[in-house]
């Protein structure tokens, strides 16, 4: 019996050394302003990318978002990045989707967008959250410099394969309750390590009945947990997502595709490495207190106290977590008052996120003294916002509308949070100076995100949607 990490890894094999390492065939190589040393690794060698219809390049973490305008960029060197991969991917005859391009976006936004992430693919890109890929069936995870390069040159790359995991989450959501809160009460239960060297298959009733979107947030966040990768079995859900969509296949190819995506599953009865299971019923709308994503917990609770942790070095990180954060135990969730809130990153600036917040966000303004930003994921998320007139419910409530980007989740952009202000972000990491230099990020919900904005605070949502 194998699990569908097994199915893929095998479909992959290119051949397998004596110390456990595979050669693995690459399907799909993302490529961002991060590819710079691979390109000059291969330049240094006399070569040119092997497969170069298998990659896709775009810029993402270094443009601007106030305008399509590389200018923009204050910072020379960041700047010159984004050029850079330009003219890679021009020299290697790799498609790019440039600044100017209205498919441009996150990386991990485009690619499931495109149709270019499927079943059963194995996809790598030099960034950490291309675990994210893993919510259409494929196996797709980050890799460094000198394995982009290995990949550029040779459509290979070697890896030890990981243990197996199943996390699965039984029951039903609750009214309020999103993928994103589901990700943040999974890694607030196994800890920011407690998938490390595995690669995690979401399974049960709630990740089966969450949109692609959803289970795209899902998976975003598996490498927070520690995880190689995350994947969702493709099902009906997957395929519908896909169909149509320009990298998809076509015609009697797509009957072809189905046929070999829906044996893409874990067979009945087949034991994993580790398996954990949640109830969908108990999770409720997250936040996160601290500078690791395991700092969660419900909306509703209190700063925890330092001095009820388990061990000593569990207690020195909370007291140097609530000491960055000037928080203080004890402290009700709901009161703690927040200056900026930021809706987008690659874990929720799809369009389902940007209605989530949207629906919050109408009728209501944005509190004073609070800056709020929505940056779609991509061009095409924009371009249907705007068409649902998602944009003018934003823009009438007090929001910036912004250009596609990574944006300030992660602050390389010029895009950040000013020292010591407190953020309330629909992004992916919380660690200490991630947003900027002093910066004080708590994770949540788009919908979460959206009704801080309009009250000054970290606020239970389910409260503003019951009209309170």
């Amino acid at each position: 019996m194998t699990t569908l990490l097994d199915k893929i890894w095998a479909q992959h094999r290119v051949l397998e050394r004596e110390d456990g390492q595979t050669l693995l065939y690459v399907d799909r190589h993302y490529l961002q302003e991060g590819s710079a040393a691979a390109f000059e690794m291969l330049r240094q060698r006399g070569l040119a990318p092997r497969v170069p219809a298998r990659a896709l390049a775009v810029a993402d973490h270094y443009v601007p978002t106030d305008s399509r305008d590389l200018a923009a960029v204050a910072d020379p060197e960041r700047r010159e990045m984004a050029q850079v991969l330009g003219r890679n991917a021009q020299g290697g005859g790799i498609r790019m989707f440039a600044l100017d391009d209205p498919r441009q976006g996150i990386v991990h936004v485009i690619g499931p967008e495109q149709g270019a992430t499927q079943p059963g693919l194995l996809i790598v890109c030099g960034d950490s959250h291309t675990s994210t890929h893993g919510a259409l069936g494929a196996l797709a995870f980050g890799i460094g410099a000198t394995e982009m390069a290995h990949v550029l040159a040779t459509q290979t790359l070697w890896q030890r394969k990981p243990k197996s995991m199943r996390i699965a989450v039984e029951g039903t959501l609750g009214e309020g309750v999103s993928a994103k809160d589901v990700i943040l009460a999974i890694i607030a239960r196994i800890g920011a390590a407690g998938a490390v060297g595995h690669a995690v298959e979401y399974a049960g009733g709630a990740i089966e009945r969450l949109s692609v979107e959803g289970r795209l947030t899902v998976c975003n966040m598996s490498v927070e947990a520690g995880a190689r990768a995350g994947l969702v079995a493709p099902d009906d859900t997957t395929f519908e997502y896909l169909a149509g969509r320009p990298f998809a296949p076509q015609g009697a190819g797509w009957e072809e595709a189905l046929a070999r995506w829906r044996a893409l599953c874990t067979e009945p009865g087949t034991a994993f490495d580790r398996e954990v299971t949640l109830d969908a019923r108990e999770i409720v709308p997250m936040v996160t207190w601290g500078t690791s994503p395991e700092d969660a917990l419900p909306v509703t609770g209190r700063v925890p106290d330092p001095a009820a942790a388990a061990d000593a070095a569990r207690r020195d990180a909370m007291l140097r977590s609530l000491a960055y954060m000037g928080l203080a135990p004890g402290t009700p969730i709901t009161s703690i008052a927040v200056d900026r809130v930021f809706i987008g990153s690659c874990t929720n600036s799809r369009i389902e996120d940007l209605r989530a917040a949207a629906a919050v966000a109408k009728g209501r303004k944005v509190a004073r003294g609070v800056q709020a930003w929505v940056v779609p994921g991509s061009g095409l998320v924009k371009a249907q916002a705007e068409a649902e007139g998602l944009d003018r419910v934003f823009l009438e409530s007090g929001f910036q509308w912004r250009h596609a980007g990574c944006s300030m989740c992660i602050g390389v952009n010029g895009d950040v949070v000013e020292p010591g202000r407190r953020c309330a972000s629909t992004s992916n990491r919380n660690f200490a100076g991630r947003q900027g230099p002093g910066a004080r990020t708590h994770l949540m919900s788009p919908a979460m995100a959206a009704a801080a904005a309009v009250t000054g605070r970290l606020s239970d949502v389910r409260r503003l949607m019951a009209g309170a």
